[in-house]
């Protein structure tokens, strides 16, 4: 189940959360006050076991097709996580730096879960993705990702920069103060 909180910048210890919900409507509303995009989509293909980019790509054609419709994400590929994935470890520490990027970071999560963490202003929101969750972040919104240590997951990820994935990382260790997601 998708779920929202929001926290004080100063410290994530969970009694100090200013807003926990579970209820879509709800977390679609704090995040867009605060100019995220949250919906929720059906997640309408169960992928292979070992499903590569190509074939996930092909299975959400349609999704896709409706996201670049818009001419704003002509670049998109799939990303899939496993507890077995041989580089887990390293790309988790990766994402678990606080970081930006020049273009917005858009993921549509078609199967397990991940911890989105943006730090905006004086607050930290920490939107627990499940499948089905389509999570559209502006470009330079501080943020980092939690795979947990045993990461199950694939998200189709559109970007507006044909290189893909570029970080610029903070150096700020914010991102040490806040629940992991395991």
């Amino acid at each position: 189940m998708s779920h929202l909180q929001i926290f004080p910048a100063a410290g994530g210890s969970p009694a100090a959360a200013s807003l926990a919900s579970s209820d879509p409507a709800l977390i679609g509303e704090a995040l867009a006050a605060r100019g995220i995009g949250f919906e929720r989509w059906p997640a309408r293909v169960e992928l292979p076991e070992h499903a590569e980019s190509a074939e996930i790509l092909a299975a959400y054609a349609p999704e896709i097709a409706q996201v670049q419709a818009s001419g704003t994400y002509p670049t998109v590929d799939a990303i899939r996580l496993t507890p077995e994935h041989p580089e887990g470890q390293a790309l988790r520490q990766k994402f678990l730096a606080e970081h930006t990027h020049s273009e917005d970071e858009v993921r549509f999560f078609v199967e397990g879960c991940g911890l989105f963490c943006l730090h905006i202003g004086e607050e930290v929101l920490q939107v627990h993705c499940e499948t089905g969750d389509f999570l559209r972040v502006p470009a330079g919104t501080k943020h980092w990702f939690d795979m947990g240590s045993a990461p199950q997951f694939t998200a189709i990820r559109f970007f507006d920069n044909p290189d893909g994935w570029v970080a610029q990382f903070t150096g700020d260790g914010i991102a040490a103060q806040f629940p992991l997601l395991d």
